[in-house]
């Protein structure tokens, strides 16, 4: 779905805004939508199957306190391989016809958001969004864990934890869990409780009641 980015002088909030309203027209064939879209694809989703397992091994608590929690304990991002960051690689595995320069910066490229069906072309409208946020991971567990583990989870390329998203949508989304936020395009909900689940089952993080309940309705929408 192509959404032609809107003028800088406008602020962000604006901007996407205006991003949702033409994703929706889009959907109702009322504007044009590109044939090859941009994707934000992490790796190591599940089937249906196998996050419905992980999702009943998990263990379920009443919620830890935020007390002590900084996003300095999680530290990021970190340099992956020259000069690029993670952040910068998620850029360039999320976007299509990515363009870096040589300090690994996107100058230029497309980047569609699955959580609210806009399309990017600029680098600086998109945030990568940690699916399971850092305060949430630190109120689930990470508050024991080590600060090289804490790091690793806050950089891990390997399941899907990092996501390029609209700016905007990742900053209303902050902390919360999906008892009480879900992606507003409902036909990616089902894909975001797999990620969830899966990240929270191989980090051995926990899970409230609330959080199970919603996870399991997002996931019962799935067909695989």
């Amino acid at each position: 779905m192509r959404v032609n980015r809107v003028s800088a002088r406008f602020p962000r909030v604006t901007r996407h805004a205006a991003a949702v309203v033409l994703a929706a027209l889009a959907s109702a064939g009322l504007v044009g939508v590109s044939a090859q879209p941009a994707s934000a694809t992490p790796p190591g989703i599940p089937s249906k199957a196998t996050a419905q397992s992980q999702l009943n091994a998990l263990t379920v608590a009443a919620q830890g306190s935020t007390s002590g929690y900084s996003r300095d304990l999680f530290p990021h991002w970190i340099t992956i391989s020259g000069s690029c960051n993670t952040r910068e690689q998620v850029l360039k595995r999320d976007g299509t016809s990515v363009v870096v320069d040589s300090a690994c910066a996107a100058t230029s490229g497309r980047w569609y958001s699955p959580y609210d069906g806009a399309t990017w072309t600029a680098a600086s409208d998109v945030d990568i969004d940690h699916v399971v946020p850092l305060a949430e991971a630190w109120r689930s567990g990470a508050n024991s864990w080590t600060t090289s583990r804490r790091q690793s989870f806050a950089n891990d390329l390997t399941r899907p934890q990092l996501i390029a998203v609209t700016d905007n949508v990742n900053q209303s989304k902050g902390d919360q869990d999906p008892s009480t936020w879900q992606p507003s395009l409902s036909s990616y909900r089902c894909t975001y409780s797999k990620m969830w689940i899966t990240v929270k089952y191989s980090w051995g993080l926990k899970l409230q009641s609330s959080e199970k309940s919603a996870l399991q309705s997002m996931l019962n929408t799935c067909s695989s």
